[in-house]
């Protein structure tokens, strides 16, 4: 069978770590040719530096995804470099403090939605633009099992990733009939720096955390980048509006 993204230019932000970087993995065994960024320049090259062992071609660059003209910069090298662009998974993010809402910070907040929301709006508006140019494409946001459910001591995360299924959604709906398909991964708990960080913030949280999955185990970031590729392709042709969950069954009782 031929490989899902042969000849495909794809973007993976947040592709320093986890399932940033499986994505990208994923991607390159399908054949695409890959832009990759991210904040942490030491993550970013590590996973250029694998991609191109493996004889993908890649364009590593340094983005922060919350600044507009730093974005608009991205895409012009990548249009410099590929010509035009088939599909991106927005993927960049933070977990933000945890803490209770009435201990969490307006700094904490405005973090939180500068990445998780903004970050993504910003990277939504140039692939519209592009794709749009080009015929079509398909578009992947990261959200969360967190964007449709609500989860203690994560308020201003909460909150964002529920705004990016919103974003998602209405941005199906506006492009659907232009060649456009736009969704989104809401993973469950998945062994990530970012689950890391989560944990170390609170000790002993990892095991009652696995106990909550009917599967009694932390997803694999590959796993989340298997759909995430899925939705990319062609193979997923009538697929757009959705937020896909993956999380072991844990919502499965909601």
């Amino acid at each position: 069978m031929t490989a899902m993204l042969t000849g495909k230019v794809a973007l993976v932000t947040g592709a320093g770590s986890g399932i940033g970087r499986a994505t990208a993995k994923v991607m390159a065994r399908e054949g695409a040719r890959l832009a990759i960024s991210d904040v942490n320049v030491e993550g970013l090259e590590r996973t250029a530096s694998a991609l191109r062992a493996g004889g993908t071609e890649v364009l590593a660059v340094t983005c922060d995804v919350t600044d507009e003209q730093a974005v608009a910069g991205m895409f012009e090298q990548i249009m410099g470099r590929f010509g035009r662009l088939h599909c991106a998974h927005n993927n960049a993010g933070v977990e933000g403090t945890y803490a209770r809402l009435a201990d969490t910070t307006v700094e904490n907040l405005d973090l939180t939605y500068s990445v998780n929301l903004k970050g993504v709006f910003l990277c939504l508006r140039e692939e519209l633009k592009h794709m749009l140019e080009s015929g079509g494409g398909a578009i992947v946001n990261t959200a969360s099992i967190a964007g449709i459910e609500g989860a203690r001591n994560l308020p201003a995360y909460v909150a964002s990733k529920h705004a990016c299924l919103g974003l998602t959604r209405t941005t199906a709906l506006e492009y659907a009939s232009r060649g456009i398909r736009v969704n989104a991964v809401c993973p469950g708990p998945i062994k990530t720096p970012m689950m890391d960080n989560i944990v170390a913030s609170k000790p002993g949280l990892e095991g009652p955390m696995t106990q909550a999955v009917p599967m009694r185990r932390l997803g694999e970031p590959e796993e989340i980048a298997e759909a995430v590729a899925w939705l990319c392709s062609d193979r997923a042709s009538y697929v757009t509006g959705h937020g896909m969950v993956i999380d072991g069954g844990m919502t499965a009782g909601s």
